[in-house]
């Protein structure tokens, strides 16, 4: 995938989704084009390469399909994405297809969804133990596995995710370092990030902000995962009535990444919240980013 398209899709421009909606239909058919043109390729090297393409990009629209609120086509890209990267025969990109439907089915309000994003994310694992020993192994298995603790969390299943996160994701993380792996992100700040989630979800905003106290974003690959660290320190925030804290950390965002801003629901149910109870001090910033972002 070239490389323009993958920065773009990753999270490094502010205007990320308007300017991708401008690509993405020549890229999609592009690609769709090239794995029909090989699909009986006797040069099966090339055929695996588009293919390997065809998985990348499928994974990348699932992120977007999910910030543009449609589930539905996420859910699809998806699969595609899964049948690509099978279709290459490709070990770590069948495991990452498999992070990506995880995080669907997290995103999925259908009982059972999160509950099954587990299931898929641990069958992946298995799989992945079949496959040679290697860095990107490593990552995509640690990714998968805070799908696992994502889920118990939003479960409320609290000790469980914190287990899983200290006994599983962690000597993982510990192991591959920093990286972005099938843009899994996967490393230490995203175990910390995580551990950090949990105590959110939990309602232990104060413990929830004593760990992001230990970490740093900034040299996270991934304007995505800043924009999300971001958002959950002002929840935390908001979950102790901290208005000045939250409008200050909602001002960071729309900086960042104003469209993640306007299409987060956790993001624009507490800037209507905010807008409610504030103090008549903070009213006007608070209007004012209620009318920039479009809320009402």
């Amino acid at each position: 995938m070239p490389a323009s398209g993958t920065q773009m899709l990753g999270g490094w421009s502010k205007d990320r989704f308007t300017a991708a909606a401008l690509v993405l239909p020549d890229l999609i058919g592009d690609v769709e084009h090239a794995v029909r043109v090989h699909r009986t390729a006797t040069d099966s090297q090339i055929r695996r390469e588009v293919l390997r393409v065809a998985a990348d990009l499928y994974g990348l629209l699932r992120s977007y399909c999910r910030r543009a609120g449609r589930l539905d086509l996420s859910l699809m890209v998806a699969d595609r994405a899964i049948r690509a990267a099978e279709d290459a025969d490709d070990p770590v990109r069948i495991a990452a297809a498999q992070w990506n439907l995880g995080h669907v089915l997290l995103s999925h309000s259908e009982p059972g969804a999160v509950e099954e994003a587990k299931e898929v994310a641990l069958r992946a694992v298995e799989q992945l133990h079949q496959a040679p020993v290697t860095v990107e192994t490593k990552a995509v298995e640690g990714a998968l596995e805070l799908v696992a603790v994502v889920s118990d969390a939003r479960r409320r299943h609290w000790w469980e995710a914190r287990d899983r996160l200290e006994q599983r994701a962690t000597p993982l993380a510990e192991q591959v370092g920093e990286g972005n792996v099938q843009w899994t992100v996967f490393g230490r700040t995203n175990v910390a990030m995580h551990a950090m989630s949990i105590e959110m979800l939990a309602g232990e905003a104060s413990e929830g902000l004593r760990v992001a106290d230990r970490i740093d974003t900034h040299g996270l690959p991934s304007r995505e995962r800043q924009f999300t660290f971001g958002l959950k320190l002002a929840r935390c925030h908001d979950l102790r009535r901290e208005d000045a804290a939250v409008l200050v950390h909602l001002l960071d965002l729309e900086d960042i990444a104003p469209e993640d801003l306007a299409r987060s629901p956790l993001a624009r149910n507490m800037i209507l919240d905010l807008q409610k109870r504030v103090r008549p001090t903070f009213r006007r910033q608070v209007d004012e980013l209620v009318h920039r972002l479009q809320l009402a």
